[in-house]
């Protein structure tokens, strides 16, 4: 019994170590029912809970002409890579421009917002968590309520 639980681990260890592959094109498309996040929608790409993946979570934000992600905080550090469109992300208070090729830094607990512009704004995301539901999403106008 014992080796077989031995073989087991060492079977799991070793498909961990193996490469993942997705496509964004075969993610379900989530979000853009609450509104207390905005209409802002997304596919996870990398998340533990969701592939055999560990110490990123990674994904693509979709938003529509003018779409929006509202003003927020979450305490890991994230990444905004533009693939399409534009859009302003507002941190802490200062407007950037987010158009394809441009990468953002958003420090760990920065307030920051997204604003799409009239033709729509797709980005990469990247969290260093091992699962996107990790990622405790603290929306400011929740909080003034």
């Amino acid at each position: 019994m014992d080796f077989d639980m031995e073989f087991a681990n060492e079977m799991m260890m070793a498909v961990a170590k193996l490469p993942v592959i997705a496509n964004a094109d075969h993610a379900p498309l989530e979000g853009g029912e609450d509104p207390a996040f905005g209409t802002v929608r997304w596919r996870t790409l990398f998340s533990a809970d969701k592939t055999s993946t560990s110490g990123m979570v990674m994904g693509v934000a979709e938003f529509g002409p003018s779409g929006t992600l509202l003003p927020h905080r979450h305490s890991p550090a994230e990444i905004y890579f533009g693939l399409e469109g534009s859009g302003i992300v507002t941190i802490d208070g200062v407007p950037h421009e987010l158009t394809p090729g441009t990468a953002l830094y958003i420090p760990e607990d920065a307030e920051h917002d997204t604003v799409a512009g009239a033709e729509g704004l797709r980005f990469l995301y990247v969290f260093a968590k091992d699962r996107f539901a990790e990622v405790e999403y603290r929306f400011s106008e929740a909080q003034a309520l």
